[in-house]
């Protein structure tokens, strides 16, 4: 199985490492620094069941590849369009196409620059960051890959995709309802995002206060309205649900978000807040704290160049 990871930061590089330790046939598709590292010494996992692959394929021309089975989408956001074009020399009649970017609108994104049936739903957990060109840290010991047919169907390549996983030791899974499997990452994801980087905390402080622990709740209740009025199989309470994990997390869990925002990188706001807000105005769903976090860091989501 040939299978390239466009984007091979903390996720990419984290599960392309574990499928190459598996014996699939990895590429990763990187650049600047991380690529020049990765060619000399190839790729190194730190931190709870820590890994070294010592040779890997790592190109920044996609050209270089060729047609793969599977194309593993996990460019931060702000890059979508010209990834999904450069892209395209490995694209061939049956490769699939899966992102495990954050959000809920990237799958449009996918639908509208290819064929609906070279694409499958992913959700990617994992906590981890580039500590140095060429090692990524893993700092936690969750590590979790669901993907599945938007259908619920369990196809040949889901399958085939699952044995690749597990052979790498990847907790991974193959979801009959992979859409629920995106809002529901959504949910935590724009409440932890959004509380984390307009307050400038992490987690712990955020759900000890009743103020901000209110404030979380309430921005999550909203992604969940949201997510009903699409007709996805939310629980009614499923803010609530979340907010439980929010209390099982490390109390210095922070959100990459806010670690972009103390970077001087751009953000993904447009498309976490500002994703229910879109969302929301489409189905009638009123979403004003939603709205308040992306007008908030309006001003900083382009990074210092802004």
């Amino acid at each position: 199985m040939r299978i390239a990871f466009m984007g091979s930061g903390g996720l990419g590089g984290y599960f392309g490492a574990r499928l190459c330790s598996g014996g699939a046939d990895v590429h990763f598709i990187a650049r600047g620094k991380h690529l020049q590292a990765m060619r000399s010494q190839g790729l190194r996992i730190e931190g709870p069941g820590a890994i070294q692959i010592p040779r890997v394929n790592a190109t920044d021309d996609p050209g270089e590849v060729g047609v793969v089975d599977f194309v593993m989408l996990c460019v931060k956001l702000w890059d979508t369009e010209a990834a999904l074009q450069q892209i395209r020399p490995m694209v061939g009649p049956a490769t699939t196409i899966i992102s495990f970017q954050n959000g809920v609108l990237k799958d449009q994104y996918l639908r509208a620059a290819y064929d609906e049936s070279q694409i499958m739903g992913g959700v990617g957990y994992v906590a981890t960051t580039i500590d140095r060109p060429g090692v990524i840290r893993q700092t936690g010991p969750m590590q979790r890959l669901l993907f599945g047919e938007f259908d619920g169907s369990r196809s040949a390549r889901g399958q085939a995709l699952l044995a690749a996983c597990l052979a790498g030791g990847i907790n991974a899974e193959l979801s009959e309802n992979i859409l629920r499997e995106i809002w529901q990452k959504y949910v935590f994801l724009v409440g932890l995002s959004g509380t984390t980087t307009t307050v400038r905390k992490p987690i712990g402080p955020i759900r000890k206060n009743p103020q901000t622990r209110a404030f979380l709740l309430d921005v999550m209740r909203e992604v969940v309205s949201v997510g009903r009025a699409q007709g996805v199989d939310l629980a009614e309470d499923y803010a609530e649900v979340r907010l439980k994990l929010a209390d099982d997390v490390a109390y210095d869990m922070t959100s990459s978000m806010h670690h972009d925002l103390e970077r001087g990188n751009p953000l993904e706001v447009r498309w976490l807040a500002g994703g229910v807000v879109e969302l929301g105005q489409r189905k009638g769903v009123p979403t004003p704290l939603n709205r308040a976090i992306a007008d908030i860091l309006a001003l900083h989501a382009a990074g210092k160049a802004s």
